[in-house]
């Protein structure tokens, strides 16, 4: 009897030395290693019931009170690599594949997760084992940060490029935002840095406090390149107000491509009429533009081009209503040299320097200069009093309508002849002037 029970035990243990099918599969019985065979994803050789590939038995009886009867057949990493010797060989390895801490990620047996991982498609706990987590806190988040899908951009093991990213920066992107990839190429005028640089020069890839995660809020991210703009910005009086309120520079310009110069939406008039085109912006309320130009027969040479920025400065302006030169906000200013450049910076520079003059100005009375005497005098009028800034179905910008002074408007009644005309507005009784034969006021 003691013999038998001594030879049924010396097979066993050959069997356990010689068989490895059969080791593996008395491993996980219910009363050793139960728990591993339950596992939702087992590791291929423990799938397979092998477990000699990695575990070593260096004592005969198993299992042993007290001590062990296995070990591993390499160290760390090393034990691995005898099946995944492809890893670790890229120019950008992770930490952990570089110091051969497989198991710091990976659990060797099993897990009831994809990849023999202990988390599932949420990874960023197990990322924040050792990378930190505050910047993946931010109010706005990119979102595969946002759900942690980490993998989403970057390779666990290694990669070619830095931050062990699965491509470059810009094909990292463009392979999630494949139809902006595909707007952009038919796109009439592309940003710069888009075109030419990562999408993590103005982006944080993970997230930001600011919207659309940028490095910083806007107009201080764009002026960071556009520095003239930034001191335009940063010292003008009047400034421009969709520059300084929520979405800065975005309220007019894409930050990415567009149809238009400027990266502009559309034409440059048709992106200031988006504001300036009605009757419920502001308060006041901003002039309706749009309205002024509806219809009319003249239009300011600058308006007939599309071009408001030849008279207005679209981010921001030391003087009255953005204009680009100086011009007197109130209704009557007497000229002085430099206070109405506005105008006199494309309009004859010395048509209110001379009170008379035969080549300066077809409004005169003989040699008499008749814009010097409504605008230098002492109660000088400003331009606008009788000229449409816009547009106007007179000549010369002359307003039809009249010019709004206080709940009056004053008619204008303007005419021209050959070589002169009249003018019969409410503040005088009717005047000819005749440039060849001069008239004689009474």
């Amino acid at each position: 009897m003691k013999m038998l029970s001594f030879v049924s035990t010396a097979l066993a243990g050959l069997a356990l030395f010689c068989c490895n099918q059969a080791l593996g599969a008395s491993c996980v019985t219910t009363e050793c290693h139960p728990g591993i065979s339950a596992l939702k994803y087992p590791h291929a050789p423990v799938k397979e019931g092998d477990c000699a590939p990695c575990h070593t038995q260096t004592v005969k009886e198993h299992p042993v009170k007290g001590g062990k009867s296995f070990q591993l057949a390499a160290k760390g990493g090393d034990l691995c690599k005898d099946c995944h010797d492809g890893i670790g060989k890229k120019k950008v390895v992770h930490a952990p594949v570089q110091e051969a801490e497989c198991t710091g990620c990976h659990k060797p047996h099993g897990s009831n997760e994809s990849f023999l991982l202990e988390v599932g498609e949420d990874r960023s706990q197990l990322c924040f084992s050792c990378h930190e987590s505050a910047p993946f806190k931010a109010k706005f988040m990119h979102g595969p940060a946002a759900v942690g899908s980490c993998n989403a951009c970057h390779d666990p093991h290694e990669s070619a490029e830095k931050a062990l990213l699965k491509g470059t920066v810009r094909e990292v992107c463009l392979k999630c935002h494949a139809d902006f990839d595909q707007a952009m190429k038919g796109a009439a005028v592309v940003h710069p840095p888009v075109r030419d640089d990562p999408c993590t020069a103005c982006h944080d890839p993970h997230g930001s406090p600011v919207v659309m995660f940028l490095k910083n809020k806007m107009p201080d991210l764009c002026i960071g390149c556009h520095k003239g703009i930034g001191k335009t910005v940063a010292n003008v009086k009047v400034p421009h107000k969709p520059v300084v309120s929520d979405g800065g520079c975005s309220n007019c310009h894409s930050a990415h491509y567009a149809k238009a110069k400027g990266l502009l939406a559309s034409d440059q008039m048709g992106v200031c009429l988006g504001c300036h085109g009605r009757d419920d912006l502001g308060t006041p309320p901003l002039k309706n533009i749009s309205k002024q130009l509806e219809g009319k027969k003249m239009l300011h040479g600058p308006i007939q081009k599309g071009d408001c920025k030849a008279c207005h400065d679209p981010h921001g302006s030391d003087y009255f209503r953005l204009l680009r030169g100086s011009y007197p906000a109130p209704l009557y200013v007497p000229y002085k040299d430099g206070l109405y450049d506005a105008c006199l910076k494309c309009h004859e520079k010395n048509l209110l320097r001379f009170a008379e003059t035969t080549i300066y100005t077809k409004f005169r009375n003989g040699n008499r200069n008749l814009h010097y005497v409504h605008v230098v005098n002492r109660k000088g009028r400003t331009c606008r009093i009788c000229h449409e800034p816009h547009a106007s179905n007179g000549d010369k910008l002359i307003s039809k309508e009249g010019t709004q002074f206080g709940d009056w408007k004053i008619p204008i009644g303007f005419a021209t002849t050959e070589t002169g005309g009249s003018c019969a507005p409410g503040c005088h009784r009717k005047f000819k002037y005749d440039r060849v034969k001069a008239e004689v006021y009474q």
